[in-house]
């Protein structure tokens, strides 16, 4: 089983939003488990509390709840992730073009989403 680490951005879509290949993953991709930085964690409590976010966050929260919480903190999910994949090669989900080049150059591989599925880039 390998764990994913899931930004703020890929949760938020993976909570929201109908994702077609989901059932399908351990066939298409391998057995792999979704996990969620501190970091995360606390960057969506705060954008809970901007009214025009409160629904989908709150959605977001609530989907997380059953997912593995990962001791990665810090201010920033970003860099935190970042920080952690360069000492460890781990594969992210993120949405984030410039997030995922900066992983891809650190040797890892980015999990994104694309037409609804989930896609593996390496």
């Amino acid at each position: 089983m390998v764990e994913v680490i899931c930004d703020t951005n890929f949760l938020i879509h993976l909570a929201t939003r109908r994702i077609k290949n989901i059932d399908n993953l351990d066939v298409e991709i391998g057995q792999i488990t979704f996990v969620v930085p501190e970091v995360v964690k606390s960057e969506l409590s705060k954008l809970k509390e901007k009214p025009e976010k409160e629904q989908e966050i709150t959605s977001t929260l609530n989907y997380i709840k059953n997912l593995k919480t990962v001791p990665i903190g810090g201010k920033f999910a970003d860099k935190e992730i970042l920080d952690y994949v360069t000492k460890s090669k781990s594969i992210v989900a993120t949405m984030d073009k410039e997030l995922k080049k900066q992983i891809k150059n650190k040797g890892s591989s980015v999990m994104s989403l694309s037409n609804n599925k989930i896609v593996l880039e390496s």
